[in-house]
């Protein structure tokens, strides 16, 4: 049946004339914007925007009903109970269009946010057009070529992602990929937190409901955001995760380098970072503890904006590393309790992935020795080592620095694999996999036998090393000499850097591969961690076999939940009990690409396990890439998986090539879960997609 439809375009200035300073919250804004309705081409409404910091625009409308304005200020009256300063408040137009209540719209046409209405009864399979157009510059006939300039954009947009594509891609491989480039792009926000201002409060705003110099962020003074970011997701994170960050970049840097440079750069810098080294986690808890991927994702921009721009940017490769040398000493003495390269606390990265809140007190008292947090620091080494050899071709210099992480590397890997000697490994030598292990105030100590990504994330701490690459650094090499035959028990549990592999290449891993094998035969086995969409955040072992750790009598369970968490931990919105997360999937498939490139050939495992079907670990990460693109792509049913059972998204026309990039996937059906809008790290399957066409 026809039906009518109100559509309200919407224009307004970001409000910082009500907070009580002079000049605005950051002293650039001299004074308040206006917007007005002022005479304009015939059958055109027209609005002028004067913003005293930003110049003059002109907004035309073509053929609204009205336009409509009020102030970008909060009704203070409807949610504090206080007076407000002006009769017209930011929700006037839902009050005028739903409620019918003209009086809350500015009958003189001006304000800081205006709204051109629409109204049209429109007829089953009908359609309208509205047209709009916003310039810098006055315009006689705003709509003349309007057409010719909306194609010429379009062309060009074409035009860009035709020579960012492979050609040898479907289309729809092709769609999938734009469309998660195009959301990276369209997640960016500017930012705005300045902690000293927050804790204060504004001139004009209501005081502090408490003293907020005692709570959350207190010690982040110095913090003064004002930046364009790449959010999780401008819906629901609209602020950025310093982790999450750093994954979004390796996408971005396929359409916008410079971009992904930067954002790199300011977590680095004086006003992002603490004084102290730590980088800022996400505005709930800048003080809190994620993964230390950032020098990863560094060192992943630098290599891939090299491949493409034909030239490698130094200069950014050493500025964050100088910094992120400053982070890696934070890390080293706050979170390695003991001093014995096993690292505790935080990493809140995978939240309810443990039996326990690992960032919180122990309900048993004492600590835990963590599998992931021990192996994220490997990697976060191998990293800072990989980039200072980079560095030390140019500049001798930085052979030291590399040489540092080369031995800090090989005793976390000893702590974890032997513990020094002591017998409290990490590693459950009659599982073949790694658990976390707490460590009781009475001197017990117990092994979480919890089969998790926190068991998978030690195959992060791998990379190799090529021959000509060490024929630049002689004074590196001759220390590794000396470790070699002056230290040879720290290198006795893990694959060692001395011996040659495919292409006189060498390695460095906490796994040997006796070892590797063996947890791959876990990860690989479709009834614990491999579905047909990834791998699972928890092995499906768990759905008949919970794990339960008995405090006092009470019960702490970990069980498979594929979808939404099943408890409140952490909001309970979020969930690493089961499903698939694009993230830890994209640094499994790296990894087992770094082993390939040592291995080679002669290393083939049974995928899925018991299968028969023995690849190597080259196939195996190109066949879990297919698994994670195949969540998006048309299946033989002309289905996508992340649609589920949602009929309207799977047949609709209109609806049925709009991808949306979840936050996690079902573990067993691949449904999209959690944020829908969130490209944020999901947008990993663009650089999947390009490296399955062949230009990784």
């Amino acid at each position: 049946e026809p039906a009518e439809c109100q559509v309200l375009p919407t224009l307004w200035f970001r409000n910082t004339w009500s907070w009580g300073y002079e000049a605005g919250p950051m002293g650039d804004v001299p004074g308040k914007p206006e917007l007005r309705q002022i005479e304009g081409p015939k059958g055109v409404s027209t609005v002028k925007a004067t913003h005293p910091a930003a110049g003059s625009y002109y907004l035309y409308a073509e053929g609204p009903n009205e336009l409509i304005f009020t102030e970008n200020e909060t009704n203070a009256e409807e949610l504090y109970g206080l007076a407000n300063s002006t009769p017209y408040v930011k929700d006037a137009f839902h009050r005028s269009v739903v409620n019918g209540e003209n009086i809350a719209v500015n009958p003189e046409h001006r304000g800081t946010k205006v709204a051109a209405l629409f109204k049209d009864t429109i007829a089953p399979g009908e359609s309208v057009t509205m047209r709009l157009r916003l310039a810098n510059v006055a315009q006689e006939a705003p709509f003349r070529d309007f057409e010719k300039i909306f194609k010429k954009r379009l062309a060009e947009a074409d035009e860009f992602y035709q020579a960012v594509q492979d050609p040898s891609l479907s289309e729809d491989e092709k769609r999938v990929q734009r469309q998660a480039l195009a959301g990276m792009l369209w997640s960016k926000q500017l930012y705005y937190y300045d902690v000293e201002q927050w804790l204060k409060g504004d001139p004009k705003g209501p005081p502090p409901a408490s003293p907020r110099n005692h709570n959350r962020n207190h010690d982040w003074e110095h913090l003064v955001n004002f930046d364009v970011i790449s959010m999780p997701d401008k819906w629901e994170y609209p602020w950025y995760a310093t982790w999450d960050l750093a994954f979004h970049c390796i996408p971005l840097v396929l359409v916008d380098p410079d971009f992904a440079k930067r954002q790199m750069e300011l977590i680095t810098r004086e006003w992002y970072m603490h004084p102290n080294g730590q980088v800022p986690a996400y505005e709930w808890g800048f003080d809190d503890v994620n993964p230390p991927v950032p020098a990863w994702a560094a060192w992943r921009i630098y290599k891939i904006d090299a491949k493409h721009q034909g030239r490698p940017d130094r200069d950014f490769l050493e500025g964050v590393f100088h910094k992120f040398l400053l982070n890696f000493t934070w890390w080293v003495n706050r979170k390695d309790e003991d001093g014995r390269n096993v690292f505790q606390g935080g990493f809140l990265g995978m939240d309810n992935v443990s039996v326990f809140d690992r960032s919180q007190g122990l309900p048993t008292g004492g600590h835990i020795d963590q599998a992931d947090g021990t192996a994220w620091m490997g990697s976060y080494c191998l990293s800072m080592f990989k980039i200072a050899l980079e560095l030390a071709q140019e500049n001798p210099v930085y052979q030291g620095v590399a040489t540092k992480f080369f031995e800090h590397f090989l005793r976390i890997a000893h702590a974890m694999t032997a513990e020094g000697g002591h017998g409290r490994s990490l590693w459950d030598e009659e599982d073949g996999f790694f658990y976390d292990a707490l460590h009781l105030p009475d001197g017990t100590l117990t092994s979480l036998k919890v089969r998790s990504m926190v068991g998978l994330l030690p195959l992060f701490a791998v990379d190799t090393l090529e021959p000509d690459l060490l024929e630049h650094v002689p004074d590196f090499n001759r220390r590794m000499e000396w470790f070699y035959n002056n230290r040879p028990s720290l290198s006795g549990n893990l694959a060692c850097i001395y011996t040659p592999g495919i292409g006189r290449r060498r390695l460095l891993s906490i796994l040997t591969r006796d070892r590797l094998v063996r947890v791959l035969e876990k990860m690989l086995d479709e009834e614990e961690f491999l579905s047909d969409y990834g791998i699972r955040s928890v092995s499906k072992y768990h759905k008949d076999h919970p794990y339960t750790f008995y405090v006092d009598g009470q019960a702490h369970t970990i069980s498979y939940q594929p979808a939404e968490s099943e408890s409140g931990l952490f909001g309970g919105n979020s969930n690493w009990r089961g499903p698939i997360w694009f993230p830890m999937n994209y640094l499994i498939i790296e990894s087992l690409q770094k082993f390939h490139h040592y291995y080679g050939d002669d290393l083939r495992v049974e995928c899925p396990t018991g299968s028969g079907q023995m690849l190597t670990l080259w196939e195996v990460a190109t066949e879990l890439s297919r698994r994670l693109m195949r969540l998006f792509l048309r299946n033989g049913d002309g289905e996508r998986p992340i649609y589920g059972g949602i009929e309207i998204l799977q047949k609709d026309p209109h609806w049925r090539d709009l991808i949306l990039f979840n936050e996690y996937f079902h573990g067993d059906n691949g449904a999209g879960l959690g944020a829908s809008h969130q490209t944020g790290w999901t947008g990993l399957v663009a650089k999947l997609i390009q490296q399955s066409g062949g230009q990784a």
